[in-house]
């Protein structure tokens, strides 16, 4: 019993000397505050992200998971991006099918008129 009693004095001294050297004491104070870990590999500002930059991508952790103004603001960017080419693709889809679609009807020259040979002009003619 003396032992025990002995042993739990003695880890208390630890604990408590431990403690003091960490929070505020010995010469040079306490710890500084550590600086909040922040996005590491950013998504490029400079140029459009790619597959590779999303791959790469790697979010610091925080107390409770990742830091959730990191998450949002990367999503954020993805969903722009992404926003911005499906609506170039349906550009690029629209002008595909009307130049199909004039394709089929005949070319078209600059004034915006369909080629009609000369022959036709002067059958159309009374």
């Amino acid at each position: 019993m003396v032992m025990f009693l002995f042993l739990v004095v003695a880890l208390a001294v630890v604990v408590g000397a431990v403690t003091l050297a960490v929070v505020g004491g010995g010469e040079n104070g306490p710890l500084p505050e550590a600086a909040p870990e922040r996005l590491r590999d950013p998504l490029p500002p400079d140029r459009p992200v790619d597959r590779a930059d999303v791959e790469a991508l790697r979010f610091p952790l925080a107390a409770r998971g990742y830091r959730m103004a990191d998450v949002d603001d990367a999503l954020g960017r993805l969903g722009a991006e992404l926003a911005e080419r499906d609506a170039r693709i349906a550009d690029l889809e629209s002008a595909l099918a009307g130049a199909r679609s004039a394709a089929a009807h005949g070319p078209v020259h600059a004034s915006g008129e369909n080629h009609v040979s000369m022959d036709k002009r002067q059958e159309e003619r009374p």
